[in-house]
């Protein structure tokens, strides 16, 4: 279970989904207060569960193809937060005093990524054991 790459990629996703919107701000008012991941609920409870679902995801390493399943809704999860996040750094004001956006922003871009390669090593180990069940 944990010698496994794609392991090592999913405890990442539940680390920085899990930990790091707490720490990084998402963006900065024009007024100049900072926005947090949990100022939000529903961003905080979808980061939660783009957490809760890389750790089922980890638990179901006796199960491949369920496991790749969990994967797939996580990377859905995440590129649903994207869009929240494009849309409302779209529709912040300018005018005088300009928002800042937060690296925070980034963070389902990172947990996408480390999805998709731990998806990849799920397929290859599939492949894997496939090609072996074929010469027996």
């Amino acid at each position: 279970m944990v010698q496994r790459i794609q392991t090592v990629y999913m405890v990442i996703v539940a680390l920085v989904s899990g930990a790091l919107p707490m720490v990084l701000n998402l963006w900065e008012e024009p007024d100049g207060a900072t926005v947090f991941a949990v100022d939000i609920l529903w961003v905080a409870i979808a980061f939660a569960g783009v957490s809760l679902l890389a750790l089922v995801a980890i638990l179901l390493y006796k199960n491949r193809q369920n496991q790749f399943v969990v994967n797939r809704l996580n990377i859905i999860l995440n590129l649903f937060l994207l869009g929240f996040f494009v849309y409302r750094s779209l529709i912040l004001s300018g005018g005088a005093t300009v928002p800042q956006k937060g690296i925070g922003m980034l963070i389902p871009v990172f947990s996408i990524v480390f999805l998709v390669l731990a998806n990849r090593a799920i397929k290859k180990d599939e492949d894997l054991v496939k090609s072996v069940d074929r010469l027996r």
